[in-house]
């Protein structure tokens, strides 16, 4: 199934985890956030990207703020093409 990742020109890679486990492993917040995801992350991305956030503030929605400022950038480049 190719065309379940929406109209995005943005590269796609294919990863060789089961992202479904990995996804299952996320704290409930960033599960939350990823089932409302606008672009396609795989759950490793959103966790080093939470976790990076989370650890130069201390704060979890200063981190979910982080992915959605990350994930607009990325829908910007991707309107640029």
């Amino acid at each position: 199934m190719k065309n379940n990742l929406g109209k995005t020109k943005l590269p796609i890679r294919h990863r060789r985890t089961d992202s479904l486990r990995d996804f299952d492993r996320l704290p409930r917040q960033l599960r939350e956030w990823l089932r409302n995801a606008i672009l396609p992350w795989s759950p490793k991305s959103v966790r080093r990207v939470y976790h990076r956030a989370f650890s130069n503030t201390g704060n979890i929605d200063t981190a979910l703020a982080e992915l959605e400022r990350i994930q607009e950038r990325q829908l910007a480049k991707d309107a640029q093409h």
